[in-house]
């Protein structure tokens, strides 16, 4: 069985991934000893992210995506478990 995300929710997709950049980006590498040293951490992402800002850009169609995902069942269903 698939589930496939509406267009209309394709904006949540994106916030995800900004937080997933954030993580990786600030959050992961540094020490916070307070949640006010997280949120300066924070801000400070989001203030230097947004001096020179670049959209997010969807680059699969929906057909690489429907292969992508055949592919993966295959390799599943052939792993002899």
């Amino acid at each position: 069985m698939f589930h496939f995300t509406p267009t209309s929710a394709s904006w949540l997709n994106l916030v995800e991934r900004w937080f997933a950049l954030l993580t990786e980006r600030q959050l992961r590498r540094g020490v916070h000893r307070s949640t006010k040293e997280l949120k300066a951490a924070i801000d400070d992402y989001i203030e230097n992210h947004n001096l020179d800002p670049k959209p997010f850009i969807w680059h699969k169609t929906a057909t690489r995506s429907l292969d992508s995902i055949a592919r993966y069942c295959k390799r599943i269903n052939d792993s002899g478990h």
